[in-house]
């Protein structure tokens, strides 16, 4: 069988999803090819181990998606102030919604619940879904795209978007150049209960031996990012329950009392990754397989909201007889999205070399930088309003 689509997805993550609910209503005929059937809906009482920080700017086009609103509230939490210390106990940094004329920072959300609101919102469209489904040919010519999946339907495209994570298949079959930097570090991840309330607060640890972060959940809860060496980390994840939550409100030096585990801690290998382009003749690339960063800054899935957000306005602005896969078009949005991602790019490489050093003059400079940023109200409103966009 063959079909035929202006757009053809392939990738159905938080991205790929928000991509095709921001090209609803664009005339384009679209198709999603999503290779592992979605995770069930999680249970009332559980929790995600894996929640990310999304923007204001973030959650107000999963809004216009249709997604945000499908959220239950009660499991949402707002981020007012961010607390971040040098490894020099002089040395803190607080960002304060309030004093930069926010309501929030940042919201605190599931992973598996943001998913569930995204595929809800996406029944309300016109998007042929083929999932679970693999693809094996991706052939590129003058008009369009051809793909072939697993069982033999065929699939012609004016445009393939690869939204299909950091090990992206289409970039490679694209033959798009990525240039990857191993950390050798892990993101150990855990939720945890703890005795004192956050009151909204976001701490982040930069320490010797990694970056600690409690992120606020709703309740007495908070979720754990800690950036660390791969042999200690998998040290960290060996820890019996109890151990661990030892372990990390003794490095958070107990700032919020007794932690309990509430989910099983989990590890997943950090890099940093530059792709050499965006775009090619009927391709573009979107999130993680454009991008990859250091999770310090909690930017990576925003990233990939506003790469989705700026390529739907460019395909959208093409004209009633646009040609969605022509190039000139598309690198229009790589030239839109290059110098956000760069920037993103080079703060996150940069604090995680300057803080994983040893050098004793590198030691006294970033704690230093700390507190003058810390006394620099204007510079700190200018790195607060380009976060939340």
């Amino acid at each position: 069988m063959r079909h035929e689509f202006d757009v053809v997805i392939i990738g159905g993550g938080l991205v790929g999803l928000s991509l095709a609910r921001a090209l609803a209503g664009s005339g384009l005929r679209q198709a999603l090819i999503e290779q592992q059937l979605p995770a069930s809906a999680p249970g009332d009482e559980a929790w995600d181990s894996r929640v990310y920080a999304l923007s204001p700017g973030s959650a107000a086009f999963l809004d216009d998606c249709g997604a945000w609103q499908r959220l239950p509230h009660e499991r949402v939490a707002r981020v007012e102030t961010m607390r971040v210390h040098g490894d020099d106990p002089g040395a803190r940094l607080e960002f304060s919604a309030y004093d930069a004329g926010l309501r929030e920072l940042a919201f605190i959300v599931e992973n598996r619940r943001l998913q569930l609101a995204l595929r809800e919102a996406a029944r309300e469209q016109d998007l042929r879904v083929y999932c679970p489904a693999g693809w094996t040919t991706l052939e590129f010519r003058a008009d369009d795209i051809a793909l072939g999946l697993e069982d033999g339907t065929e699939l012609l495209a004016r445009l393939v978007i690869g939204a299909d994570g950091s090990e992206s298949r289409v970039r490679m079959h694209a033959g798009i150049t990525v240039r990857a930097s191993d950390y050798r570090q892990l993101g150990v991840v855990a939720n945890f209960s703890c005795e004192k309330p956050h009151r909204d607060v976001a701490f982040q640890w930069f320490r010797r031996d990694g970056v600690l972060a409690l992120l606020p959940l709703p309740g007495n809860r908070v979720s754990m990012v800690w950036s660390i060496a791969e042999e200690p980390g998998r040290g960290l994840l060996a820890l019996a329950d109890a151990a661990l939550a030892a372990e990390v409100e003794s490095a958070c030096s107990g700032v919020l009392g007794t932690l309990r585990m509430i989910t099983p801690a989990a590890g997943f290998p950090l890099k940093l990754q530059r792709v050499t382009q965006f775009t090619k003749p009927r391709l573009a690339l979107v999130g993680d397989a454009a991008h990859n960063v250091h999770p310090l800054a909690g930017q990576g899935v925003n990233l990939g909201f506003r790469d989705a957000r700026v390529l739907a306005r460019v395909l959208k602005d093409r004209g009633p007889q646009g040609d969605c896969g022509d190039y000139a078009l598309l690198r229009r949005y790589e030239r839109a999205r290059r110098e956000d991602v760069l920037a993103m790019e080079v703060a996150t490489d940069g604090l995680q070399k300057l803080f994983n050093n040893d050098a004793v003059f590198l030691a006294g400079a970033r704690n230093l930088g700390l507190k003058l940023v810390d006394r620099q109200p204007w510079l700190k409103s200018f790195l607060v309003h380009h976060a939340v966009a």
